[in-house]
């Protein structure tokens, strides 16, 4: 079965903090899944007994692709990765993401961002006031040495809240960059932002932020 996104409706605010723990714990109803990718992902459909029903991207370690530059089973575990970066640097543009088991077996699972396929990356760089969202996902992007950032995996969500998804290739030991967001190249970050980018070094580091 696949399915079209484009019309889905998720009940399950990405602000509320208890969606982590739910999309680990909610029964996996259904899966549906999505065409045009690469690897396995599906659609799940959840159920949980505080948020009620939601939805979620399912995206099972089986059902990846081999690469020849990135070890085989870890694609999941780079999406985790990303969430949590974006987390830790305190930007969060990045979709909550877990590590849990599902009918395919372990793998990842984001809440899915409602939001219109046709407004991807080259159709939002025309809007001037995403312009900062997207210098940040620039940054995230060279930070998290992101090897894949297409125009399609930047949503736009009603609150007009920028996302990147699909980030499973990441966190490469080569340098691998490989994103369409070039406009910015140049952009001088601001200063609360380095701020951000030395607390992140110095936590995945061990060090002190003033050596970082």
């Amino acid at each position: 079965m696949t399915t079209d996104t484009a019309s889905l409706r998720n009940s399950w605010a990405a602000a509320d903090p208890r969606v982590p723990d739910a999309l680990r714990d909610a029964e996996i109803t259904q899966l549906r899944l999505i065409y045009d990718s690469s690897n396995y992902v599906f659609l799940a459909d959840l159920d949980h007994p505080e948020l009620g029903p939601g939805l979620g991207v399912y995206k099972p370690e089986r059902g990846e692709q081999p690469l020849h530059d990135f070890p085989y089973g870890t694609l999941y575990e780079r999406e985790v990765a990303a969430y949590e970066a974006s987390r830790l640097l305190g930007w969060d543009m990045v979709p909550p993401t877990v590590e849990r088991d599902g009918e395919h077996g372990v793998g990842s699972i984001q809440l899915f961002i409602e939001h219109d396929p046709a407004e991807h990356y080259f159709a939002l760089r025309e809007r001037d006031d995403f312009d900062e969202q997207l210098v940040r996902l620039a940054a995230f992007d060279l930070i998290a040495n992101n090897a894949d950032r297409k125009g399609g995996h930047i949503l736009r969500a009603d609150d007009d809240r920028l996302w990147g998804i699909d980030n499973g290739l990441c966190f490469n030991s080569v340098e691998k960059l490989r994103t369409v967001i070039w406009d910015y190249s140049g952009t001088t970050l601001p200063e609360p932002w380095l701020d951000d980018i030395r607390r992140f070094r110095a936590a995945v580091s061990g060090a002190d932020e003033e050596s970082a």
